[in-house]
């Protein structure tokens, strides 16, 4: 089967030949987990080209997230299709004091259209607190910046569409952002990709501002998906299939393409069982003993004054036994509750083991974006200048 790189062989024609589909998203979602740190003016413009050249000048010290990253990036730079698409408004920054990892890109695409990708969560420990936090927080910091930059971008674009989508908790930011903007960007927004991103809590997914832009929501899940099955989820999705099991369909290198659309699937058991196993620990285990399970496993981990999984892994034996010393010297308060939430999560796994496989498939978006009429293979079609049609 085919993947990006393949569709990258492909599909080399200029985009305003043929139009941007659900492939160039998640390529473009990818793109914002590039390490464009130091390679761009904080007011300039540059070509995917452009910005691969100057990575090559300087590429020492860069922080790759994924090793396939570095044959992507040369493969956009090269391609007639991405080359010489323009990115701006880069920002990157990490906050541990106040739990937040929050990272965005524009990527300027023919016609008077833009994508606005939401990276999604990195290797920092920060980064996974803030996801952590999902779990019982309604609201975390990265979704007030994700609207922030949204309107930022909005206002200095005035003129453009805009595309708005990100992987993994990227694809939460985009549906939050495109939910929580004003008036009149939401206005401008023709679709939303969400790509294995995890969902809401309730009040966010009841609330009229979601429901505004929930039939302009695409969503894509692996088969096995687990990530983008948290939480709740309103709009329809589409399924997908990936050649890897479990957690590492999260992978979106994995994810397996037919000309310009995803191959389509069915969850998996082991998708349904999970899907059900976390959705009753959640209504079980309150939020505020949520929190306290989070930060006391965080304390935790920060005890091995590691920045990243990727540092914590490296000295695994010794940061193992700071983490048991850290562990043993919390109150008993803290333990009871890492025991207790453990306990239950254990325990409600065990009652959901005998999960029947669904029988049907999930159907796709029926989308209502101007210019695509309905069909979720051929999403957006690229808005003429001439066209002021807006959804």
């Amino acid at each position: 089967m085919a993947n990006l790189f393949d569709y990258l062989d492909w599909r080399d024609i200029d985009l305003r030949k043929t139009e941007f589909n659900e492939v160039d998203n998640l390529i473009l979602a990818r793109l914002s987990y590039f390490p464009l740190d130091g390679l761009m003016q904080k007011e300039e413009d540059i070509t995917i080209e452009e910005a691969y050249h100057r990575f090559q000048k300087q590429k020492e010290g860069a922080r790759i997230l994924q090793k396939e990253d570095l044959d992507l990036f040369p493969r956009l730079a090269q391609s007639i299709r991405f080359k010489n698409l323009t990115i701006s408004n880069y920002v990157n920054y990490l906050s541990p004091e106040e739990e937040k990892q929050f990272s965005a890109v524009t990527v300027h695409l023919p016609d008077q259209n833009m994508y606005v990708a939401y990276r999604g969560t990195d290797n920092t420990i920060v980064g996974w607190k803030e996801d952590f936090n999902m779990s019982f927080q309604e609201l975390v910091p990265s979704q007030l910046d994700s609207v922030q930059y949204l309107e930022q971008i909005a206002i200095q674009y005035p003129e453009k569409h805009i595309l708005i989508g990100g992987h993994s908790k990227g694809g939460n930011l985009a549906v939050y952002a495109a939910a929580f903007c004003s008036f009149a960007t939401k206005s401008r927004v023709n679709v939303v990709y969400n790509n294995d991103g995890p969902g809401f809590h309730e009040s966010i997914i009841n609330s009229q501002e979601y429901q505004e832009i929930l039939p302009r929501i695409h969503t894509f899940l692996p088969q096995s998906s687990i990530i983008g099955r948290l939480l709740n989820h309103k709009e329809q999705t589409t399924i997908l299939k990936s050649t890897q099991t479990g957690i590492m369909q999260h992978d979106l290198y994995t994810w397996q393409v037919m000309g310009d659309h995803f191959v389509e699937d069915q969850f998996t058991n082991s998708s349904e069982f999970i899907d059900h196993t976390i959705t009753n620990w959640l209504k079980e285990v309150s939020p505020e003993q949520r929190g306290k399970f989070i930060d006391t496993l965080f304390e935790i981990l920060n005890a091995t004054q590691a920045q990243t999984l990727s540092e914590m892994g490296t000295k695994w034996f010794s940061n193992a036994k700071t983490m048991l010393k850290t562990y043993q010297k919390a109150d008993e308060e803290s333990k009871e509750i890492v025991l207790k939430t453990l306990s239950s999560l254990f325990h409600i796994a065990k009652s959901n083991i005998h999960i029947p496989k669904p029988k049907m498939k999930a159907k796709p978006i029926n989308l209502l974006v101007s210019g695509t009429k309905g069909n979720p293979k051929n999403l957006p079609k690229l808005v003429n200048k001439e066209d002021n049609g807006l959804t």
